[in-house]
């Protein structure tokens, strides 16, 4: 029998979209801590596609487009707010990237606080309004 997942360095890949793509990614790299690794610019600045590194994880975004994809897309600004989905990051110092996140505009949804589980963390959103929890805890560690 055939194995679904394939045995890769990073399984799960979210897939962002931003209005303004180019911000965005000047954003989640100078507050987040992320690394550019790819991106594909269209002739108008918006962004076609762009890989985004954290440690061994990936995000993959795009400018927000009338598109056979982008019909299944709402960003926050068309929802009241609200999403979905969010994504877990898990970093050396929380504090830390609780003090970029406000210094960048970043809104504090969730306050900073050492969780019950394990680890200290907080929930913020990123000038589009997408959902980032960043903490300490990892699940991984021994």
């Amino acid at each position: 029998m055939t194995s679904i997942p394939k045995q890769t360095l990073c399984g799960v890949i979210p897939c962002l979209r931003y209005r303004d793509a180019p911000a965005a990614i000047v954003w989640l790299r100078d507050t987040l801590g992320f690394n550019v690794q790819f991106v594909v610019p269209n002739a108008d600045g918006s962004i076609a596609h762009a890989q985004l590194t954290f440690g061994n994880s990936m995000i993959m975004l795009g400018s927000a487009f009338d598109s056979e994809y982008g019909q299944l897309l709402k960003q926050p600004s068309e929802t009241g707010g609200y999403v979905t989905q969010s994504a877990y990051l898990v970093v050396n110092d929380a504090d830390h990237v609780y003090g970029r996140v406000l210094e960048n505009g970043g809104r504090i949804l969730l306050d900073i606080k050492d969780e019950d589980y394990g680890g200290r963390g907080f929930t913020c959103s990123d000038p589009e309004g997408h959902v980032w929890s960043i903490g300490t805890y990892d699940p991984y560690a021994d």
